[in-house]
């Protein structure tokens, strides 16, 4: 694992690619997104916090696009329920091969501390099992569900296919099962958006990125990462089958909605 520093845009370069989740991102993740991403840190939370009261004994719960598994983990933390296991998705083998490496660690801490926190020896704290699956998640069923987490993924996924991702996750819902999506904003009114993104870039300049790196990320990601408006979510969310659907988290143009089947 590792908590490097994020300098993959600090030099000028010639020829942005797009970006990838690739070992170079994967590397520098952790800190990218806490750099990046305002609230990251109090979705992860809230996301612990509804698994708590919304997943169902022997359910899965699904984390589409799991990066290196903070959800997973916030997840798993906080299940109370049996018979449960979490089925975290992601299509960069570099991201989930850091992502088996942070869960491992994870599960070892979970165990000493049971093991410290206990006066008997005792069994460790068992927790819901995380399969790892390297796959599109377009591709992946879902089936059996009462928690669906898509943090910052439905964005990468082409316009056209989002609707049809979320009537899939919908129809692999339970009854009372709950979805959690959170994503980067637009905003239609032209003078609000661009005062989004300037906030937005204020926040990087205050955590440590420069001018250039702001400049060469936001090239590698303007034909990668789609974002839209949250009435456009609200929307696409009910047409698909969800009874409840607002946003609960927004800072800036990021933006997390919880939708309730």
């Amino acid at each position: 694992m590792s908590d490097s520093r994020d300098k993959i845009y600090a030099t000028p370069q010639l020829d942005i690619a797009g970006f990838r989740f690739d070992q170079a991102v994967a590397s520098v993740f952790p800190d990218m997104i806490k750099r990046s991403v305002p609230g990251y840190e109090t979705i992860i939370a809230m996301t612990g916090t509804l698994a708590e009261r919304y997943v169902q004994p022997n359910s899965r719960c699904y984390d589409l696009g799991c990066s290196l598994g903070a959800s997973s983990i916030a997840m798993r933390h906080h299940i109370q329920q049996p018979g449960c296991e979490i089925i975290a998705v992601d299509n960069s083998e570099d991201m989930l091969k850091q992502c088996r490496a942070v869960l491992q660690q994870d599960q070892s801490n979970s165990e000493d501390s049971s093991v410290e926190s206990s006066p008997t020896e005792s069994a460790p704290i068992k927790h819901t099992p995380v399969e790892l699956v390297c796959g599109n998640i377009e591709d992946i069923p879902i089936v059996n569900a009462s928690m669906v987490v898509l943090n910052f993924t439905l964005q990468f996924i082409p316009l056209e296919q989002r609707a049809k991702l979320l009537h899939k996750i919908a129809d692999g819902l339970l009854p009372g099962g709950v979805l959690v999506l959170s994503e980067k904003v637009a905003f239609t009114d032209q003078q609000h958006h661009e005062l989004m993104i300037d906030l937005h870039h204020n926040f990087k300049r205050a955590n440590g990125y420069s001018d250039l790196e702001i400049s060469q990320k936001r090239s590698a990601l303007e034909d990668v990462l789609m974002p839209e408006t949250l009435e456009v979510h609200r929307q696409r969310l009910r047409q698909a089958g969800f009874s409840s659907v607002d946003v609960w988290f927004q800072c800036f143009n990021f933006a997390s909605l919880i939708a309730l089947k």
